[in-house]
């Protein structure tokens, strides 16, 4: 059955709210309507890491407001920010529910659609799931979604494919294209995670010469994503090699955050109305120090010689849709480094915490036939 077929069985057989099955992607209708309950990941804690402290719930069924939708989550994807903010324990303490439910990115189907929707029941949809970032609850079996937060899967384009783009796609996008312009050189810190890998192909799209920096292991990845130049920390001290460069950047964006001195010495291989945007966020100390003096400090105090800029991927409904778009084109291709099944999730953050991930991680929620893998 071709995407745009199940679709339309699907948007036929949830016009009535019915629950089904698949078999070899055949639905087969029941009569029970929304379940009262699913299963959703959920944690209290997150003392001595999220991922010890994550348990496989049963919980009430969602009840949307009019600006959300519920939502069938078939697959989710990872990010660092699932965990990173959530280790910060003050943060923590104040600012989540408890229990909490990670997770942001995810794809899946309309159940039943925010009032005045134009999407439909069954249609296929993917973008950020709940209302804070922080704890989305995207690894559940069900869900809500802003109405803003939320688009249609494009035909060509797989449920895998969709789940991973919401947080890595939308925040290289804003990281790099309102902020260079075709024929711009720019600089990636951080070329072979799940943003570096959506920010070299984006900025390739778009026009722009990219280097970036990344590991012995990754440089073919990186080169083969389009990178034109690929700098390996492990063999380069990346700074003297961007200082050796015939050329200088016009932007530089950091991914990673772990050398505050290629802020602090960017005159050295950056043109003069060269922008720095930092992107990796963190609760360390010395990071939020970091971004005090670098972005709010009066230059002639802090030293800073190019303006600083943070950013943080904003849910927005043209940029997912564009970035599906590209995908289909094929100017942008999908980077899984693995998939994991729901029950799997412990696995998938550590995996994550590893650093060592070459793209996105999957948690396919729901099973395999009932969806386009």
């Amino acid at each position: 059955m071709t995407l745009g077929a199940y679709q339309l069985e699907l948007q036929d057989a949830l016009s009535q709210e019915p629950t089904f099955t698949v078999t070899n992607k055949t639905i087969i209708m029941a009569t029970k309507g929304i379940p009262s309950s699913f299963r959703s990941w959920q944690y209290r804690s997150t003392a001595g890491g999220l991922e010890n402290n994550l348990t496989l719930n049963n919980v009430p069924m969602l009840q949307p407001q009019a600006n959300q939708h519920l939502v069938r989550i078939l697959a989710a994807g990872l990010n660092p920010a699932d965990y990173r903010l959530s280790e910060f324990q003050f943060l923590h303490k104040v600012a989540f529910p408890k229990p909490a439910s990670p997770g942001n990115d995810f794809a899946g189907y309309i159940v039943k659609p925010a009032s005045g929707s134009m999407l439909k029941p069954g249609q296929l949809v993917f973008g950020s799931a709940g209302t804070n970032f922080m704890y989305g609850g995207a690894m559940s079996e069900y869900g809500i979604a802003l109405v803003n937060n939320t688009v249609p899967i494009p035909t060509g384009l797989s449920i895998i494919n969709a789940a991973g783009i919401a947080i890595a796609g939308v925040t290289a996008y804003q990281s790099i294209l309102p902020y260079s312009k075709p024929g711009s050189r720019v600089f990636l810190n951080g070329g072979a995670g799940g943003v570096g890998s959506f920010g070299i192909q984006i900025a390739k799209a778009e026009g722009r010469h990219v280097t970036v920096t990344c590991s012995t292991a990754s440089v073919t990845h990186c080169k083969s994503l389009g990178a034109d130049e690929v700098i390996d920390y492990k063999t380069q001290n990346v700074l003297q090699a961007l200082r050796d460069s015939p050329y200088k950047y016009d932007l530089v964006v950091d991914y990673v955050g772990n050398d505050h001195n290629l802020f602090w010495e960017a005159d050295l291989y950056t043109s003069p109305n060269a922008k720095f945007v930092t992107v990796a966020a963190s609760h360390r100390l010395s990071f939020v120090r970091f971004i005090m003096a670098a972005e709010y400090m009066p230059r002639f105090l802090s030293g800073a010689k190019r303006q600083h800029l943070t950013v943080f991927g904003k849910s927005d409904r043209e940029h997912l849709s564009q970035i599906a778009e590209w995908m289909v084109e094929g100017k942008v291709k999908p980077v899984v480094d693995s998939k994991y099944k729901f029950e799997d999730l412990r696995e998938a953050y550590r995996r994550l915490k590893t650093g060592r991930a070459r793209g996105k991680l999957i948690l396919e929620v729901a099973p395999e036939g009932e969806h386009v893998a």
